[in-house]
This record gives structure tokens, C-alpha cells and sequence, in this order.
């Protein structure tokens, strides 16, 4: 079994989904082994805790400049193959995700190319997809490399904005439609051809 990680920093919907995909027999390439959340307070904490996840924070305000290098270590500790992030909100590094090349997974909450790239994230992404006056919107997931948004996309599911609709409204819905469905089903592929390519070695 691929050995995963997942990288949060809120309340922890999408590894929840990660979570349940893994239980139901979906993801069953990879084994999720380690939670790093770099916010002290994130509910996705306590999901990982009720999972028998192992978890770990890892905050700049307490690691500043070594935030990255503690993270690096954590997953060296644990031998992770895959990293998947799940409403992870710091920028990582060049540096960073140069060490995990196709091994490190987003989900982002439009159809990339549109409303990504820095800056772009949370409740700001549904509202200027409303501003814009898109009929549709969704969800992407996709490689993770130096540019914010800019890897190579693996999968994306549309989701019709509806008339009325609030930035909230719309997020429930992109989550709820996209997200949780798109992001176990990539973490699965991205497993497989991790397993594959090991196999092949």
C-alpha cells in the first residue's frame, strides 16, 4: 500500500472524503498515515484523531524559515509516497515541491485555468466566479509544482451555478458535487501509478 499524507489547515471536508473513499474500499492503492495541519486550531485535527490518523502541526508562526524543513522530516519519518493537499493554505517552495515531482496532489476549487493562481483560495474563488456572471464553475485537481494552480491537471468535474446563488451557496455545492468526489478518485489513480511505476522498477 502507496503510504499518503494529507496537508490541511481548516476544517478538514475534503480529508473527510479522503477519510471515507479509504474506508469504503475507493482509494485502495494508498493508505492515508499521517495528518499535517499548519494551523493548531484546524477541525481537520480532530477528523484525523477520530480516524486513528497520525497527525502532526506544523505552523510558521512556531517554525518560521524551518516550516518546511520540519515538514520534510515528518514525511521522511513516515515514508510517504504521495502528499495530498486538502485545503492547505501556504505557498510551498520551489525547492519543496521540486523534492516530490508528481508526488504531490492539489484540489482547487474552479475550473483551472480559471480563478487560480495566488491569492486565489477559499470563499474569494466562488466570488468572483459570481462576479464574472459564469454559468459554470467546479473543481480541479491537479499536480503540484512552483507555480500556485499551475501543474498538470488530472481531473475536473463542472458544477452549474444557479440563479441566486452566494459565494457560500456555491462552495457547498462545488464541495459537495466536485471536490469530494474528484479528489479521492485522483488520489486512487495517482496511487495506482505510483504502485504501477514501484512494480516496474
Amino acid at each position: 500500500m502507496l503510504r499518503i499524507a494529507v496537508l490541511v489547515s481548516g476544517g478538514g471536508t475534503n480529508l473527510q472524503a479522503l477519510i471515507d473513499a479509504e474506508r469504503s474500499g475507493k482509494i485502495k492503492s494508498g493508505e492515508i498515515k499521517l495528518v499535517i495541519s499548519s494551523n493548531p486550531g484546524a477541525y481537520a485535527l480532530e477528523r484525523a484523531k477520530k480516524a486513528g490518523i497520525d497527525s502532526a502541526v506544523v505552523s510558521k508562526k512556531e517554525y518560521g524559515k524551518d516550516t518546511e524543513k520540519k515538514i520534510v522530516s515528518l514525511l521522511d519519518g513516515y515514508s510517504i509516497d504521495l502528499i495530498v493537499l486538502a485545503g492547505y493554505l501556504s505557498i510551498l517552495s520551489g525547492d519543496f515541491t521540486k523534492r516530490y515531482p508528481e508526488r504531490i496532489i492539489n484540489v482547487h476549487p474552479s475550473l483551472i485555468p480559471s480563478f487560480c493562481g495566488e491569492g486565489y483560495y477559499g470563499l474569494r474563488v466562488h466570488e468572483e466566479a459570481l462576479r464574472r456572471g459564469v454559468k459554470v464553475t467546479g473543481a480541479t485537481v491537479h499536480f503540484v509544482n512552483e507555480i500556485p494552480d499551475g501543474g498538470k491537471i488530472i481531473a475536473q468535474k463542472a458544477v452549474k451555478v444557479r440563479e441566486g446563488d452566494t459565494p457560500e451557496t456555491l462552495q457547498k455545492r462545488v464541495m459537495r458535487v466536485a471536490e469530494w468526489k474528484i479528489l479521492p478518485e485522483a488520489a486512487e489513480a495517482v496511487s495506482a501509478e505510483i504502485m504501477r511505476e514501484k512494480g516496474g522498477k
